[in-house]
């Protein structure tokens, strides 16, 4: 299921005369981890396993990610998203519901935007921080 793109919440929010029906009919809540990585793999057909040996994460590590009993790094988040070759919007929303900041383009390591828009694979991101000589994300 798409969600409804945030300034046209923020719209409807702002013309709404009350913001308890707001809430109410959008059925809004914080976004566990473990539910919106449950979201991404349904709506792409990945199974966990896959995505785990893709992020080249430890996967006893990565099952616990996934079912909420490990809070992952950054770069963790950072792995999955590239593993599951998800878009900007999306990998922020993984960074939010990790409880980490969004990539910021002011921020110099944070260029790896232009690798997710452009479908680039995490060794090619590795490879485009090492040149800058920026910390990799699978260290």
């Amino acid at each position: 299921m798409k969600e409804p793109m945030t300034e046209d919440l923020l719209n409807e929010l702002l013309d709404s005369p009350d913001p308890a029906v707001f809430v109410s009919k959008h059925k809004l809540a914080c976004r566990s981890l473990p539910d919106y990585l449950q979201q991404l793999l349904d709506e792409r057909g990945l199974r966990r396993p896959e995505v785990v040996r893709q992020a080249g994460i430890n996967p006893t590590f990565g099952y616990q990610i996934f079912v909420g009993q490990r809070n992952p790094s950054r770069n963790k988040l950072l792995q999955l998203a590239f593993a599951m070759k998800l878009s900007l919007r999306e990998t922020n929303r993984l960074l939010q519901a990790g409880g980490c900041n969004e990539l910021y383009c002011k921020n110099r390591r944070d260029a790896i935007i232009f690798c997710i828009n452009h479908g680039e694979t995490l060794q090619t991101v590795d490879e485009q921080l090492y040149a800058f000589h920026e910390d990799t994300i699978t260290e």
